[in-house]
């Protein structure tokens, strides 16, 4: 025969416990009595009936959507399990409500909670809307006015979009499997910019599609941002949470999906006059910059040209010092044959009675060799 410790038995029963699915995640009703708060903010209660009582433990009082108190009446939701330590049966509260309250409100409640936990609710994960979509995907009944309104405020502000319809139920059986459907379509398809999520008004039964945790993981999944248009401006959905953004009704939906034409014209109109303002500026400063760049080039232009002349100058006075009319002027002769012009530099060149032709500075002579002496006469 073996003997179990006690923890092993309570552990035993523990995980009995959290491995039924019905106390996993049930509802109960009850009195809630012997309250009582800890300074780390947990509620410890009791739930009992006529019959019988129930621990309770509810951690984090920020949790609670309503403030309750010993005597009240209310439906808690959570899981039932053991407390190891003291071996005490317990349910660990995650929503509690007042009770009276609707089944579809309280079933609201709670995979909102369980939702928002998960993250699916966090603002850091929300996408922007594209400026300028091209290709807008929209899962509504095709029969619809939730349909037709958005047409015709895409076709008055927008007519540039492109509108890919994914028709489905949205209300009744069908309605949750074919949004499901609808968004896995959209994510197959090219090019979808941003998706639109609608259907109009109606009773809490009516938009409970919109509340299933199958659409909200849809949503969650889309690739491309979503819009919710769900019910009216008072009706909120689970899906209004896990949506990118929030529009009261289908037509603020697409109004919130796509620019309007006229603001688009007094952007490009803006940018048209900031444009031709930028231009205008730059001409002037180019002009500017020419006009420097000119003088620049005019006094650049001078300075080369007195380098110029004063190089021609000094040229000038160099070709006069070699100018064979200076070297006249100074009391020298040219002398050069009559019949051919060939200069006479020595009298090896001429013999007794050629005719011979001299140059002075001012002007020519002729005459006749009579005869040649070897040598200079001092």
């Amino acid at each position: 025969m073996r003997i179990y410790p006690v923890s092993e038995i309570t552990r035993y029963l523990r995980d009995l416990l959290e491995a039924d699915g019905l106390l996993a995640d049930i509802w109960i009703s009850g009195e809630v009595s012997n309250l009582s708060e800890s300074a780390a903010g947990h509620l410890y209660f009791t739930l009992k009936d006529e019959a019988s009582q129930l621990r309770c433990v509810l951690f984090n009082r920020s949790r609670l959507s309503v403030a309750i108190q010993n005597g009240m009446a209310v439906v808690a939701h959570g899981r039932i399990s053991i407390y190891e330590v003291s071996g005490n049966l317990q349910l660990y509260v995650d929503i509690i409500q007042p009770e009276g309250v609707g089944i579809l409100h309280l079933e609201f409640e709670r995979l909102k909670a369980k939702l928002e936990q998960e993250g699916l609710f966090e603002p850091a994960r929300k996408r922007d809307l594209p400026p300028f979509p091209q290709r807008i995907g929209v899962i509504t009944s095709p029969d619809g006015a939730a349909l037709r309104d958005i047409i015709n405020v895409i076709n008055r502000r927008y007519p540039l979009a492109e509108l890919l319809l994914c028709p489905t139920l949205v209300q009744g059986d069908g309605a949750v499997p074919g949004i499901v459907r609808a968004f896995d379509a959209l994510n197959r398809a090219e090019g979808i910019d941003v998706v639109i999520l609608a259907r109009g008004g109606g009773s809490l039964e009516d938009l409970w599609a919109f509340n299933e945790e199958a659409v909200a993981r849809a949503i969650y999944a889309s690739k491309a941002p979503v819009i919710s248009g769900v019910g009216h401006e008072t009706d909120f959905t689970i899906a209004d949470y896990v949506a990118d953004v929030r529009a009261p009704t289908p037509s603020a939906a697409a109004e919130l999906a796509v620019p309007h034409r006229q603001e688009i014209e007094t952007l490009i109109k803006s940018n048209v006059k900031s444009l031709a303002m930028a231009v205008s500026s730059q001409l002037e400063r180019c002009q500017q910059q020419i006009d420097e760049l000119s003088v620049a080039a005019v006094t650049c232009l001078e300075d080369l040209l007195a380098i110029s002349k004063e190089k021609l100058n000094a040229l000038g006075l160099q070709l006069d010092t070699l100018n064979p009319l200076a070297t006249l002027k100074r009391g020298y002769a040219l002398v050069q044959h009559s019949r051919d012009g060939k200069v006479i530099c020595s009298i090896d060149q001429v013999n007794r009675g050629d005719l011979i032709q001299v140059t002075v500075s001012d002007g020519q002579f002729n005459g006749r060799v009579t005869g040649t002496k070897k040598g200079l006469q001092p």
